[in-house]
């Protein structure tokens, strides 16, 4: 994706797990958070607790998706991507993408992945990997006093 594309349609999950948006919930609302993750991504499993911080410290600011993108077979098993999540505390909405539909909407090869998206629904940053979290919370914060909340 490139910045300011509009964020695609959310449909095509396998299954949601801890709720469930569909795009209009997020449009003309809060600023959203895309972090693509998989069961089998040390690095992902590292950047959970962060994701986590955010959830807490914009808990009624930000709206915090996870999307599972599986990486292989193993990532297919969804008892397995609830005992991960569970045991790294994701209680935010976790889309999990066996078919790779909203992958390919977003046209993300990575994970970890974070897409940052304004109230409007317009791309406004995106980065891959661990390193960087703090332009992530930044960019998160820029957007939050864009949006005047």
């Amino acid at each position: 994706m490139k910045l300011y594309e509009q964020m695609p349609d959310l449909s095509g999950a396998t299954v949601w797990l801890n709720g469930r948006y569909e795009k209009a919930d997020l449009i003309g609302g809060k600023p959203t958070l895309f972090h693509f993750w998989s069961t089998s991504c040390g690095l992902c499993k590292e950047a959970i607790p962060y994701m986590n911080s955010l959830r807490s410290r914009y808990k009624d600011r930000l709206t915090i998706i996870a999307v599972h993108m599986p990486r292989s077979e193993e990532d297919l098993n969804l008892e397995q991507i609830k005992k991960v999540a569970a045991d790294h505390h994701i209680t935010h909405p976790i889309l999990v993408d066996n078919e790779l539909i909203l992958t390919d909407a977003f046209n993300n090869q990575y994970v970890p992945a974070y897409y940052v998206f304004d109230r409007k629904g317009q791309l406004r940053h995106y980065q891959t990997e661990r390193s960087g979290m703090s332009m992530l919370r930044k960019r998160v914060e820029r957007l939050l006093n864009e949006t005047g909340r």
